[in-house]
Parts: C-alpha cells; sequence; structure tokens
C-alpha cells in the first residue's frame, strides 16, 4: 500500500506505484515516475522529467532531477532515469540532461551513493556503482559497471571510466581510465590493477594474471604505446577481460589516463 505522509507535496501528475512510501516534507514534482516499493525517508526533492527504479531507497536532502548547471541547456523537457535497488543518501544531488546530447542523465541499478555526492547532466552510469562521500562527476561523463569512487574523488566533463575500475578518493580524473585500473592522485594516474574489485566479481586467479600481463605490456613494454597496444591487442584480445580493455581503448576519442611505476605491487 501506498503511503504519503500529510506533510508531503505530490503534484497532479506525478506517477506513484504500488508500496511507496514519501515521507514527511518531501517534494515530488508533476513529472515525476517512483516505482514500485521506492521509500523517500523525508525531505526529499524529486523534479522535471524523472523516474526512479524500483525499491530504490532515498534519504533526506537529496534534491534529483533538478535543472543542469549548464549554461547550454535550453530549458527542455530532458530527463533523469534512476535505475532500481539504489541507495542514495543525504545531499546526493542528480541533474536532468541537456538538449545538446542524448537529454538524459541515467544511473544504472544496484548504486550506492553516499552522502554528498553529485551526477552532473548527460552522464551515464552504469550498474552497481558506488560513489563514496562527495565523489562528483562533470557533465557528460560515462561511468562502467562496478566502478568505486573514493571520497572527493571529481571527474571532469566527458571523461569514460571503464568497467571496474577504482578511483581513490581525492583523484581528479581528467583523462579516460581503462577497465580494472586503479587511478590515484591529483591527476589521477594509473598505479595498477583493481585485484580486490576483479576477486569480488568472481573472476579467477588466472583471469586477473591474464589482465595483469596485458596492463604491464600496454604500459610498460618496449616500443610506442600504439606499438604496445596493437601487439597486446593481436595476441591477447580473444581473451573476455583484456578484450574489454582493448575495446575501451579503440573506443576511445579523447585522451587515455596513462601508467606509473609505484613501489608496491598488488598482490596476486
Amino acid at each position: 500500500m501506498t503511503a504519503v505522509d500529510p506533510t508531503a507535496r505530490v503534484a497532479d501528475g506525478a506517477v506513484l506505484g504500488h508500496d511507496v512510501s514519501v515521507g514527511p516534507y518531501c517534494v515530488i514534482g508533476p513529472h515525476v515516475t517512483l516505482g514500485d516499493g521506492v521509500r523517500l525517508v523525508a525531505h526529499v526533492h524529486i523534479t522535471g522529467h524523472a523516474s526512479v527504479g524500483p525499491r530504490t531507497v532515498i534519504y533526506p536532502f537529496a534534491s534529483l532531477g533538478t535543472p543542469p548547471q549548464s549554461v547550454k541547456y535550453k530549458g527542455g523537457p530532458t530527463r533523469l532515469v534512476v535505475g532500481a535497488d539504489c541507495d542514495i543518501r543525504e545531499n546526493v544531488t542528480m541533474n536532468i540532461g541537456t538538449e545538446d546530447d542524448r537529454g538524459i542523465t541515467e544511473i544504472g541499478n544496484r548504486c550506492f551513493l553516499m552522502a554528498g555526492s553529485h551526477v552532473a547532466h548527460d552522464c551515464k552510469v552504469g550498474n552497481g556503482v558506488t560513489f563514496a562521500n562527495n565523489a562528483v562527476l562533470g557533465g557528460h561523463v560515462s561511468v562502467g559497471d562496478n566502478v568505486m569512487f573514493g571520497g572527493q574523488a571529481a571527474v571532469r566533463q566527458f571523461v569514460r571510466v571503464g568497467e571496474g575500475a577504482m578511483i581513490v578518493g581525492l583523484a581528479g580524473v581528467r583523462a579516460d581510465i581503462i577497465p580494472f585500473a586503479t587511478a590515484q592522485g591529483p591527476l589521477a594516474d594509473l598505479v595498477g590493477l583493481n585485484v580486490v574489485g576483479l576477486r569480488r566479481q568472481g573472476h579467477s586467479k588466472a583471469d586477473i594474471h591474464a589482465v595483469r600481463r596485458a596492463y604491464q605490456a600496454i604500459f610498460f613494454g618496449a616500443g610506442t604505446f600504439r606499438e604496445r597496444f596493437e601487439k597486446v591487442a593481436e595476441t591477447m584480445g580473444e581473451h573476455p577481460l583484456v578484450g574489454k580493455i582493448v575495446e575501451f581503448v579503440r573506443a576511445g576519442k579523447r585522451p587515455l589516463a596513462m601508467a606509473v611505476h609505484r613501489a608496491e605491487e598488488e598482490a596476486s
């Protein structure tokens, strides 16, 4: 049974699914759709053409579906789509898209956005992505599945972050991050692989070793970067995980974050 607290304001035209809970002092706009089992704890603001997937929980002072923070936005009915089973904590903000891109900001399923995190206009965020406190995305950013952003990490506009990557807290990401890498530092250099993340996703030791060999060959082998990359693509590109790295690099149109040596290697 859907329950709306008497202090909440739900505009005519809003669509609420079954078993939705709208807590005290929430404000829901006329073009908002809440899926079955969505729970708004209290003081949640959702506006614009926004939809929230089933069983997502949103905590106080989150604000979703507001206009883009972009001087190019023309006021059109662009959208925000949030997936199912997400956990959206206090003070999270998400904007709708702009007419200059696909016109939609998308958040996948099972995402966890901790307090103060922000998803800007026209971003596309995959499934199972975690944002620690105050992690922020600029406009038009693309994030693969199972990415982890540490606290106060920031990603500049148009950057791609590949599947399974780990962005360490306080990193400033200004170039594309390949899948399964760990990026660290003020300019988010690659410092190795996200081995912990690969293990948590159930990948075998053999698969992790294959990704490690590809990573070392691409960034630290002999010859130019292009020569090293093409050799890995030819000799290891059929491996499922290495193939994702190859595909990601080939699809890129902007700079790629480069790897640096660090004193300690990840555990095998």
